[in-house]
């Protein structure tokens, strides 16, 4: 396990905010009081390193499946009319990322991506269906080497602040390679091609790169 990039610079100001407050504390504080803002304080900065932390997964290259762009639970698998870029009914399966769950994404699929867009939006609550279309959220489409589609939509939360995408069109990824990164809650949603064989149901839980989402 390690830290992520995204997580470099707040966790060094992190480090040193905590170890000057550990002084301050230490100083002019006595008793349980002492110990207990202490405590306080190491919780508070082990959760936020602990937020960018990337745990070693072996990844398999499955060429007809797609998996898991998240960590995370399954809020929806519906069919849905995709407007933004496929124009066409789709399956929706979407991905809600807890704080305490690992906020690096992955391309559910290798290919070659076709469409990647950024738009600003709202901060509503990630599991809201509205926060799809509403919320600020970043979409990319990959084309499989069998000519269909999957299009990712990264979608900031309540807490979110910041949605991080390596995504560039014309580029050639490999199913498991870090799309991007999501700082502080959110979601993902799958768009997949209407005859895919869904693999998940609501209330499942899914590892990035590991956990088979649908059969191309």
């Amino acid at each position: 396990m390690y830290i992520h990039k995204e997580g470099y610079k707040i966790s060094f100001i992190t480090l040193i905010c905590f170890v000057i407050l550990t002084c301050v504390i230490m100083i002019f504080s006595h008793g349980w009081i002492k110990w207990a803002l202490e405590l306080m304080v190491f919780a508070v900065s082990f959760f936020i390193i602990r937020f960018f932390r990337i745990p070693n997964r072996e990844l398999t290259d499955n060429p007809n499946k797609v998996l898991a762009s998240a960590d995370g639970t399954i809020v929806v698998v519906e069919q849905v009319f995709e407007n933004e870029y496929l124009n066409c009914d789709c399956l929706q399966i979407s991905t809600f990322m807890s704080p305490n769950n690992v906020h690096v994404n992955r391309y559910p699929i290798s290919g070659k991506i076709v469409y990647q867009k950024y738009y600003d939006g709202k901060k509503l609550y990630a599991k809201n269906p509205k926060s799809s279309l509403l919320n600020e959220r970043t979409s990319v489409c990959i084309e499989h080497e069998s000519g269909k589609k999957v299009l990712v939509r990264q979608i900031a939360g309540a807490l979110a602040r910041r949605i991080v995408c390596y995504a560039k069109e014309g580029e050639i990824v490999k199913q498991g390679q870090e799309l991007g990164f999501i700082k502080f809650g959110s979601r993902v949603d799958l768009l997949i091609p209407l005859e895919s064989e869904v693999h998940v149901e609501i209330e499942d839980k899914v590892r990035a790169a590991q956990s088979v989402i649908a059969t191309l």
